[in-house]
């Protein structure tokens, strides 16, 4: 079976091992790390094991980021939507789903981030029945920030992840469907 959503410009797909040059564009910029700890990756090797987790996580978890497509020119764009987290403590959780997004930078501020994550928002909570949903940005990033609130997820609070060394922004968005139904 093969993964897929579209929206109105968008494609969201399972990533393949073939978005290797795609996703070495991506993460070897520096401005597109500038607000993830500023530490972009330098070889296509790098860029061939984050996918490969990727491709894990589906298999292991049934969910994983997607790869954005643009529907007209069937370019790669760079990667959105879920995440099971579980590499430990983060804000007070050990497992929890994120929406997230990262885009190669020359796609940057048209809109993308926030279609591709209401798809993925929508998929979290009419597809897989998620009660809630969360999100994290570095606290600099604003536009990351505008995209996530868009979405309809809630600023909560800031935080400090001793991992990463890193200031980070707390959101969450819960299903207001699961809510409804449970009352």
């Amino acid at each position: 079976m093969t993964f897929r959503i579209e929206t109105q410009r968008l494609i969201l797909r399972e990533l393949r091992l073939s978005d290797l040059e795609g996703m070495f564009e991506l993460d070897s910029n520096p401005e597109v790390h500038k607000y993830l700890g500023n530490k972009p990756i330098k070889t296509k090797e790098e860029s061939l094991k984050i996918l490969e987790d990727v491709i894990n996580q589906y298999t292991k978890h049934g969910i994983g980021r997607w790869a954005l497509i643009n529907k007209e020119t069937q370019e790669f764009m760079g990667w959105s939507g879920l995440k099971l987290n579980t590499e430990g403590h983060m804000n007070g959780f050990t497992e929890f789903y994120d929406v997230g997004y990262r885009l190669i930078k020359r796609f940057w501020g048209k809109g993308y981030a926030t279609e591709s994550g209401k798809a993925a928002v929508d998929y979290a909570f009419r597809v897989l029945k998620l009660p809630e949903l969360y999100g994290i940005t570095e606290m600099g990033n604003q536009a990351s920030h505008k995209a996530l609130l868009k979405l309809g997820l809630k600023y909560v609070e800031d935080f400090y992840y001793e991992k990463e060394k890193l200031k980070l922004r707390w959101y969450k968005i819960e299903n207001k469907e699961l809510c409804k139904n449970n009352v």
